[in-house]
């Protein structure tokens, strides 16, 4: 059976009318029946007759966020003309919103991305956690807006990478006595470090459980208890020297740990102003 092409054609990004597209795909339980052809950034009458012109030699229906009226009806007519299905993914609540403000929309294309600073920041912290995970740049340490410290298993990825999405730049650093921490990490506040331990036995049956994942013998040195007591042991007095608050994530899901952290994080901002 030929499949559907979906078409997502936007004056901006396209994100809006594909994920809309998407969600209504996947309630017809058909995977791989439907293929998705995104067309951004669509200024002008000549790029809409390319998308129809292919659309119609498929079996094809079209899902676009155009706001600028002649644009709009431009599709609609070509779209008829061809007999292709078009959906405007935004203009009835844009009608519904004008009439309930009684506002007339801006018609502007790219408005979500170019106002929403939320939304690059977000993208910015995204990348910044990534750049920085693991310890991965030491310099990087410096321009967090909190440095996660802890041993291996503590959580720290993904907590940072919660925190990301919240827009707050995390960087981590792993804790290993043989390894000497980067000195960067003396050189920041204490109040934009955190430490994350966790309770000795719980962490063993993390790391037997991620060594079963890999494939490995949860007999060796990283999962034994006298290893895990000599990292904590190691992390509780760098954490101590550093003077950092600590939060113990045993039995806490990332939401939990990420919304202390956030705690701390604006707390030590109140108190620096």
């Amino acid at each position: 059976m030929e499949n559907t092409v979906i078409y997502v054609v936007s004056d901006s990004l396209g994100e809006t009318a594909e994920f809309v597209a998407r969600a209504a795909a996947i309630q017809f339980n058909a995977n791989g029946k439907f293929e998705f052809r995104r067309v951004p950034y669509v200024n002008d009458k000549a790029t809409l007759q390319d998308v129809i012109e292919e659309a119609s030699g498929t079996r094809s229906i079209i899902a676009y966020t155009l706001v600028i009226p002649e644009l709009k009806d431009e599709l609609e007519r070509l779209a008829k003309l061809h007999n292709i299905p078009a959906v405007d993914i935004i203009g009835p609540l844009m009608d519904a919103l004008a009439k309930a403000t009684s506002m007339p929309p801006k018609r502007e294309a790219g408005l979500l991305h170019r106002l929403d600073d939320q939304y690059f920041r977000r993208v910015e912290a995204i990348e910044f956690a990534v750049k920085y995970d693991d310890g991965k740049d030491p310099r990087g340490l410096l321009y967090a807006d909190v440095v996660l410290i802890g041993v291996s298993r503590t959580s720290k990825t993904p907590v940072s990478m919660y925190l990301a999405h919240k827009r707050i730049k995390a960087a981590n650093v792993p804790i290993v006595p043989e390894v000497e921490p980067p000195a960067e990490l003396f050189k920041i506040k204490p109040r934009k470090i955190v430490g994350l331990t966790i309770q000795p036995q719980l962490l063993l049956q993390i790391r037997q459980e991620r060594l079963k994942q890999l494939g490995l013998t949860t007999d060796a040195e990283y999962a034994s208890m006298s290893r895990i007591q000599k990292e904590l042991a190691y992390a509780d007095r760098l954490m101590a020297q550093l003077g950092c608050p600590v939060i113990d994530v045993s039995n806490k899901a990332i939401e939990e740990t990420a919304s202390m952290v956030l705690e701390v994080y604006y707390r030590g901002e109140r108190d620096a102003k």
